[in-house]
């Protein structure tokens, strides 16, 4: 055999080349359109044939559908996205990803690219070393799309030669004439070239080359391609092993969509072949059946309208899929507090959308702060000294838990921070690292508080009726400026309005004072003794420190807003 080591790994290179130009051009355009992709997600309802187009224009644009649907289940995952909403934008994920075999089967096959390419990287390369963003990721798309194109030109001219290498017709001949049993083979090596190499397009691509080059045929092609639309839902599946049962549910839509499609199209599977033939003989001149060089054009046709018919068939069943799947994937009641919910799943595509991710964890650990916070009042209003205790615990090891939350927010940040970011990210980051820093503090604060209420349980004297009186009063307005502090959390930046923030802490304060003057004039009459009093004094001064934190947290929001 004449196919040598050397010429394997030249192979697997081409590929290389071909994966990191893809690579390369897809993510330069996410840090072009970073700032879009936001708005299109801000501006997207529940509508399904919104969800649809979507998904469609950001495959176009991202050129991996494997892409896309992965950045849905982050979406999901990280509570941008509903299911129902996810569901749409995968179905036009598969559409969009039908981009790519038409630009390899138009450009890469009929057009000498590879002569094309060097001048594009002209073009691009000192692009890339502009000091403006914006013009560095033009570059890096044009070096990316140049480098996609040398990597297909020496991918065909690595293939094996078939009159040299007889023997790998001879395997491959060993998989046809099987009938159906043949299109399930071939539909396997499918999934499993995707799986491996983790790109449907770069699949897609390799099929067409096979094909342009006569080793399979038209109809084990098109069962190959069909493997690829179930190996690419392999990728978002992985990805969601991490992620929450929402993401789960995203990637199991994404799983079951193309699997139904998959089934319904090998049932029709002649039929669905001789039309797509029919229409590309009536373009090309040629029939698919019996000349190769029809094959990439006609095998286009039907990636394309098996992808557009899957989602006008499926689009009216997204309730049932949703349905199916909340089954499948039942939610998991997790009741422990301070534990990552979004940002454990890793970073989005782009810096930029990572900040949505990020911002989505700081509300649920605003959240779950609230929840610490609502234990000192079932501390103060627990009688039972072993129950009481028991609470304590439990903010003890919340507050603790807050700390290695602030710490995995803060360090998920900073890495964020190492992207490519606009001006106005760059801004958010600090403020977010300010906000995480200021809802720690309310755990420190909380947790002192609680000692001084733990060790009012030790004594003989306990407080007063009055006392706790006051207290309940004041955690109700802290608890009161905690509601607001989550709802200016939830709003953008430039949104967030500092006036009930400001009038809720002037009044905190303004009890606060009231109390201290209070206390010092009962202190004197000797009301209640020292020890007791100075216990008292830390509960509403912790409160007060408790509302002060909260407050320089919407402070924070406001600081950074535009």
């Amino acid at each position: 055999m004449n196919y040598s080591l050397l010429d394997f790994l030249t192979l697997i290179g081409a590929l290389g080349l071909f994966l990191y130009g893809m690579k390369l051009m897809s993510e330069a355009l996410q840090k072009v359109a970073g700032g879009k992709l936001r708005n299109f997600l801000a501006a997207m309802t529940s509508n399904r044939f919104m969800g649809v187009i979507t998904g469609l224009s950001i495959t176009a644009i991202i050129q991996s559908s494997s892409a896309t649907t992965v950045m849905i289940v982050s979406f999901v995952n990280a509570g941008l996205l509903t299911l129902t909403e996810s569901a749409g934008v995968i179905m036009g994920a598969n559409i969009g990803t039908t981009v790519t075999a038409w630009i390899i089967s138009i450009l890469g096959f009929k057009v000498k690219m590879s002569i094309l390419a060097f001048p594009i990287i002209g073009i691009g390369f000192p692009l890339v070393f502009s000091k403006k963003t914006r013009n560095k990721s033009w570059g890096e798309v044009l070096v990316g799309f140049a480098l996609l194109f040398i990597g297909l030109e020496s991918l065909k001219a690595s293939v094996p030669n078939i009159g040299e290498n007889p023997e790998i017709l001879e395997f491959l001949k060993h998989f046809t004439g099987m009938g159906m049993g043949s299109n399930l083979i071939f539909l396997l090596i499918g999934t499993v070239l995707t799986v491996v190499i983790q790109s449907s397009s770069a699949t897609m691509a390799l099929t067409l080359v096979m094909c342009n080059n006569g080793w399979i045929e038209f109809d084990h092609a098109a069962a190959m391609v069909l493997g690829e639309n179930i190996g690419t839902t392999i990728t978002a599946n992985i990805a969601a092993m991490v992620a929450n049962s929402s993401a789960k549910r995203a990637a199991r839509i994404h799983f079951l969509f193309n699997v139904v499609g998959v089934i319904w199209v090998l049932s029709v599977f002649p039929v669905f072949l001789r039309g797509v033939d029919s229409i590309t003989q009536s373009v090309t001149g040629n029939s698919a059946f019996n000349n190769p060089g029809a094959i990439p054009i006609a095998l286009s046709f039907f990636h394309t309208s098996f992808n557009i018919l899957n989602v006008l068939f499926q689009i009216w069943f997204i309730r049932f899929l949703v349905s199916l799947v909340q089954k499948l994937v039942p939610e998991k009641e997790d009741e422990e507090e301070f534990k990552l919910r979004f940002i454990k799943f890793g970073m989005l595509n782009t810096s930029e959308l990572s900040l949505l991710q990020a911002k989505k964890e700081i509300i649920v650990y605003a959240q779950q702060t609230k929840k610490l916070f609502g234990r000192i009042n079932n501390m103060l209003e627990e009688k039972n000294e072993r129950k009481l205790v028991k609470q304590f615990n439990k903010i003890e090891l919340g507050e603790d838990k807050s700390d290695q939350m602030e710490v995995s927010i803060a360090s998920y940040l900073t890495k964020v921070s190492e992207g490519v970011l606009s001006k106005q990210s760059s801004k958010s980051i600090s403020s977010m690292l300010r906000i995480v820093d200021e809802i720690e503090s309310i755990g420190d604060s909380c947790l002192n508080v609680a000692r001084a209420l733990l060790r009012i349980s030790d004594k003989k004297e306990k407080l007063t009726p009055k006392m706790k009186e006051k207290v309940s009063e004041m955690i109700k307005m802290v608890d009161k400026s905690m509601n607001i502090m989550i709802e200016n959390l939830n709003k953008d930046n430039n949104e967030v309005d500092i006036t009930e923030a400001d009038a809720i802490e002037k009044q905190i304060n303004r009890f606060r004072d009231k109390l201290r003057k209070d206390h010092v004039a009962k202190i004197e009459n000797e009301k209640y003794s020292y020890q007791i009093g100075t216990l008292y004094k830390d509960i509403f001064s912790g409160l007060e420190r408790v509302g002060d934190h909260v407050y320089d947290v919407t402070i924070s929001i406001i600081d950074y807003a535009d």
